[in-house]
């Protein structure tokens, strides 16, 4: 099997937090999480921009931050969430304005892999021209600061689907105005494989692994930040997903998101080990069933 890039996305070593009321920041210390994703054998670390706020108002540093994840061997950073960017300058809130200025700063500083973006999740209508122009403008924005945009399409969101979510990309025109392909969403929409193999691999700018049943519980949202699982511990077709994707001629890191109400009280070394080991279990998989 070739060397597989895996970054160990926000949520996979926030410890007991999720995006929920009153947990969306970590409890754990930022450097203790990059070592342990780098000890799990992960080659890239994703960052949230609460937590990344919190390390700045620790007192600590980009450059130190940059610095502890290079010497921990990590050379892919992925930031997220941003927020807001679809919305008329007059109508953006001060937070999500604040967390743009600060993604944009950290982006000059960390040089992210990618930055992850996503849609309106509070019922605001999608209007395609509107979308494109800001996507184009947000991603114009981010080129500068030297990355590439991964805009996530979500079922609970108003980019509901694959088809939109390429739509949009198409539509903004921007090389850094790139596509996020999570199998969890892909799964939870209704989306098939053959609709991503008709996705120019240009457009995708990020991949993202984990595993879930074969039908939601609950809302879309809870079930997307309560009830994911570790790899080949549930029911997605991952090693199709895989298959798929590679043939599509990806070859750049693959996310792993794990976003679970009992994988969050794990304790946080031993979750992530695991997240890893059954990650690259299910890429053995994969090449066992290719060859």
């Amino acid at each position: 099997m070739s060397t597989v890039d895996l970054i160990a996305v926000c949520w996979t070593t926030a410890g007991d937090a999720a995006p929920l009321p009153g947990l969306d920041r970590s409890p754990l210390d930022l450097h203790e999480r990059i070592d342990a994703a780098a000890r799990a054998g992960f080659t890239g670390f994703g960052i949230l921009a609460d937590d990344l706020d919190a390390y700045l108002e620790s007192g600590r540093t980009l450059p130190e931050l940059r610095l502890r994840m290079a010497d921990a061997g990590i050379r892919h950073v992925e930031l997220e969430f941003l927020t807001g960017w679809w919305l008329p300058d007059d109508e953006v809130p001060p937070a999500d304005t604040a967390k743009t200025e600060l993604l944009l700063r950290a982006s000059e500083a960390l040089q992210p892999y990618h930055v992850k973006t996503g849609p309106d999740i509070t019922g605001g209508e999608f209007h395609l021209d509107r979308y494109a122009e800001r996507f184009h403008r947000i991603g114009r924005a981010f080129a500068d600061a030297g990355t590439v945009l991964s805009m996530e399409f979500m079922p609970f969101a108003n980019i509901s689907t694959l088809a939109q979510a390429v739509e949009l990309v198409r539509a903004a025109g921007h090389p850094a105005c790139g596509l996020m392909i999570d199998i969890w969403h892909l799964m939870r929409g209704s989306g098939t494989f053959d609709q991503l193999r008709s996705v120019p691999i240009e457009y995708i700018t990020g991949v993202e692994l984990d595993d879930g049943s074969a039908t939601a519980v609950g809302s879309g949202y809870d079930d997307t930040v309560l009830r994911r699982r570790l790899c080949g511990q549930g029911e997605f077709p991952i090693t199709e997903f895989i298959h798929t994707v590679q043939d599509m001629g990806w070859t750049k890191p693959w996310g792993v998101e794990i976003l679970s109400e009992t994988y969050r009280k794990r304790p946080m070394n031993e979750a992530v080990a695991e997240t890893f080991a059954t990650t690259m279990a299910s890429f053995e998989r994969a090449t066992r069933v290719n060859v």
